[in-house]
């Protein structure tokens, strides 16, 4: 039975663990220090929660990220409204951007890509 137990924890722990990886987080500088100088594949999704676009590209994004091969990734949110130096320190002019990082070295960047198939040629170049 302390088995059984310990199998449904680890199975928790690791449904927590996918859960959290497929998660959009509110971008932070160091959220972005930490995630880039490990290495980690990285998007940033400039938001904004009146753009009908940003609506219908969130869940998409979000859907490729919680599955392989895309779930290494890690997804900052930044807000459009109220982020404007993060978006003028990535040159981000329009919402709905999407900028593909691996490391520091950014790799990728559309605005208004809406189709699963046109953000996963997106973050591929992250890969």
């Amino acid at each position: 039975m302390k088995s059984f137990a310990r199998l449904l924890l680890i199975g928790a722990a690791l449904a927590t663990a996918s859960a959290q990886a497929s998660e959009l987080l509110p971008y932070t500088d160091a959220r972005f220090t930490e995630l880039t100088q490990a290495h980690k594949p990285l998007v940033l999704d400039v938001h904004a929660d009146w753009c009908p676009t940003c609506r219908v590209q969130q869940p998409v994004l979000k859907q490729l990220v919680s599955a392989p091969p895309y779930d290494a990734y890690t997804v900052l949110v930044v807000n459009y409204d109220d982020q404007a130096e993060v978006r003028q320190r990535f040159k981000v002019e329009r919402q709905s951007t999407l900028v593909v990082f691996a490391g520091t070295e950014e790799r990728g960047r559309a605005t208004g890509y809406i189709d699963a198939k046109s953000i996963s040629l997106l973050l591929n170049k992250g890969l």
